[in-house]
């Protein structure tokens, strides 16, 4: 299989596995979900990880591609606030868990800028 069908394909696992980790593990998410967020932690870690696993569908189907891939791309910058969030509760925490609070912060860009190249590859309407 081309590295063009793969990487939609690989975007949707990556979205998947982090949709049911919502679900299987949800303390970890509601931990940082920003505050300012009306409601409570667990209905956002909920709701992020339903949209994670619809993405994932929606990535998954070559007729859906382009438009869920643009949503893929929206939806990663629509996360960052939680990445600042973590970075910041954990800016005390051991080397390690620092490093992996901060890691994610730049991780964001070359997710969006891969959620586009799969919009850009993708036959279908946006």
């Amino acid at each position: 299989m081309p590295r063009s069908q793969r990487s939609p394909l690989l975007l949707a696992g990556l979205l998947a596995t982090a949709g049911i980790a919502h679900f299987a593990a949800p303390r970890r998410f509601d931990d940082i979900v920003p505050r300012a967020l009306p409601g409570t932690p667990r209905t956002w870690t909920y709701a992020s990880g339903a949209a994670e696993l619809a993405l994932a569908a929606g990535l998954a189907l070559p007729r859906t591609r382009k438009a869920t891939a643009l949503a893929a791309a929206a939806f990663f910058v629509g996360v960052f606030p939680a990445n600042v969030k973590m970075a910041a509760d954990w800016r005390h925490r051991p080397a390690p868990q620092k490093a992996v609070a901060f890691g994610r912060l730049p991780l964001q860009i070359p997710l969006v800028l891969w959620a586009r190249s799969v919009a850009k590859n993708a036959e279908g309407r946006a």
